[in-house]
């Protein structure tokens, strides 16, 4: 006869992790949907893509509260690295070939704002969500969920 084994609770910093990282998540959407009032939209498939790319990491984020270490440094490096040198990239490349934050800002218009915006969004929800997922309490949440029975 076997003991049945019982889970231990998801500590508050990961379940605030999975709603932070979902914020994140909401962000690029977000942003994905105001670019299509630019004057150069993304296409078609660059759409699908990003509704693929997002499907994809609201499933990941979702399974992080079965304390599965290896979604967490999925996470980390998806959104923490990949996601955040995807927003970064654009905006230095395009300060480097002598842009001016100023004269850009003011003459946005609501969506260029609304980009800017939901950038500030998601690189702070990452960076909110990465130090939540690295907490003590995380830590051990996964590390007592990669012990075997």
């Amino acid at each position: 006869m076997s003991t049945p084994t019982v889970s231990p609770p998801v500590p508050r910093p990961v379940r605030a992790a999975v709603v932070v990282w979902l914020v994140a998540v909401g962000a690029g959407v977000a942003e994905t949907l105001v670019r299509l009032a630019l004057p150069d939209p993304p296409g078609p498939g660059a759409l699908v893509k990003r509704a693929v790319i997002a499907a994809g990491l609201v499933v990941l984020v979702l399974a992080l509260r079965e304390g599965r270490t290896v979604v967490r440094w999925l996470l980390a490096l998806l959104m923490g690295v990949v996601g955040t040198l995807a927003a970064v990239a654009e905006p230095i490349t395009w300060l480097a070939a002598g842009g001016s934050p100023a004269t850009s800002l003011a003459g946005a218009g609501v969506a260029e704002l609304g980009v800017v915006g939901l950038r500030v969004t998601y690189l702070a929800a990452v960076l909110v969500a990465l130090v939540l997922v690295f907490r003590p309490a995380a830590n051990a949440f996964f590390r007592l969920r990669a012990t075997p029975d």
